[in-house]
């Protein structure tokens, strides 16, 4: 692959970690590892087919595990999904309504509104609210990990080609 692949690639990359970071930019982690497969199908050989296959691991695990690991603590913590769809619902309509603060800002307010509704009790409301804010910032620090492993395959690989 020539420089201008490699440069795409790794700007492919870097909007894929800030992705992953920010959550504006949904899949950031998934863009990391498309990008370093893209480079190890083009790359070819043991390394760009090693790069590949640990760029797919690594993205993949952190995929399932955000889900798996912040579902169980969330569980753990009695937040319901009910609660999740609504809070996801209006952070989707407040990404719209105040452009990139309106995602969390909805979040937030959904959740909080949907548990303060079921509960009845604004301090179990609010407890519920920060446990399900915890568990979407383990879900970034695990799809940024998975990402972070891509990126990190990657590098060595320019480097060893």
């Amino acid at each position: 692959m020539g420089v201008l692949g490699e440069a795409i690639v790794l700007i492919a990359v870097i909007i894929g970690l800030v992705g992953a970071v920010v959550q504006v930019v949904p899949g950031g982690g998934f863009l990391v590892g498309v990008a370093a497969v893209v480079w190890a199908v083009v790359t070819g050989g043991t390394v760009g087919w090693t790069v590949g296959t640990v760029a797919v691991v690594a993205v993949l695990g952190a995929e399932v595990g955000k889900y798996v690991i912040a579902g169980r603590y969330l569980g753990k913590g009695g937040v319901p999904t009910r609660t999740l769809v609504i809070g996801a619902a209006l952070g989707v309509v407040g990404f719209f309504v105040i452009p990139v603060i309106g995602l969390p800002i909805g979040f937030v307010a959904g959740v909080y509104a949907a548990e303060s509704s079921r509960l009845r009790d604004q301090g179990e409301a609010w407890r519920s609210t920060t446990r399900a804010m915890r568990a979407v910032g383990l879900a970034i620090l695990i799809e940024l990990s998975g990402a972070l492993i891509a990126t990190g395959a990657l590098l060595i690989g320019m480097w060893q080609t």
